[in-house]
């Protein structure tokens, strides 16, 4: 447990100075301003949450860099971002997006309410974090309504029964 707090503190310390001067950006542009977040962009942009997630918040972001965008099997993305898919689009977006500003020394194991409205699980493995099927890669990305922290595959909802 010791190890996993350190690594924790180690990992927001180093995200503090970079982030520290993207806190004039709201969400969407310290996401554009990375670089690695083409996909994710182009996604709120087709789901219609772009102007959401500028809004005042807070909000917490779970976000998917390219590469884990480029996990998904075969066609995947290019259907979802049809016009015709935007509603699972947007369920699968904001399953990304938890309200409020969560840290990482105020992440803790256990269930976490997503903005779509279901359970996202958050569990220790090896000295760090996962939100379901996702490692936390980089914790406390500072934009002025909120944080982000960046995973490495896309999280989706739990089909509903």
């Amino acid at each position: 447990m010791r190890t996993l707090a350190f690594a924790l503190a180690a990992a927001a310390t180093l995200a503090v100075a970079p982030a520290a001067r993207a806190q004039t950006k709201d969400i969407v542009e310290t996401a554009v301003a990375a670089g690695s977040f083409n996909t994710l962009a182009a996604a709120l942009k087709a789901a219609g949450l772009v102007e959401t997630l500028k809004g005042k918040g807070p909000f917490t972001v779970f976000a998917p860099t390219d590469e884990a965008f480029k996990k998904l099997p075969a066609g995947t993305l290019e259907s979802l971002l049809k016009p015709e898919n935007k509603a699972k689009l947007t369920a699968i977006l904001t399953y990304h997006v938890v309200a409020g500003k969560v840290l990482a020394k105020d992440v803790k194991p256990g269930k976490v309410k997503t903005v779509q409205g279901a359970e996202a699980t958050v569990m220790a493995h090896g000295n760090g974090l996962m939100i379901d099927n996702a490692m936390i890669v980089k914790t406390d990305v500072a934009a002025s309504n909120g944080v982000i922290h960046v995973i490495d595959a896309v999280i989706l909802p739990p089909e509903k029964k």
